[in-house]
């Protein structure tokens, strides 16, 4: 696998707890989005880990192109 796969065109929003460490998705493959569940395993992808500071939403990338890494910075809008 040499490129992520894009899950959707949008981005997820996770509500997230203060002091709660997330997993995102690098590669796309997880069954979890936008969360890790191990798939990347044996390819060169990694998930990114956010710990959380306070409870919110958080909006993570589903197109898998952002230059904010896991969050989404509207980038899906354009592809």
């Amino acid at each position: 696998m040499n490129a992520p796969i894009a899950t959707q065109k949008s981005p997820y929003a996770v509500d997230v707890k203060a002091g709660e460490t997330y997993y995102w998705c690098a590669c796309g493959k997880s069954s979890k989005q936008p969360l890790c569940d191990g798939t990347h395993k044996g390819s060169s992808f990694s998930p990114v880990a956010h710990v959380a500071e306070k409870n919110e939403t958080v909006y993570f990338c589903g197109c898998r192109h952002s230059k904010k890494g896991a969050f989404c910075d509207g980038t899906h809008k354009s592809l």
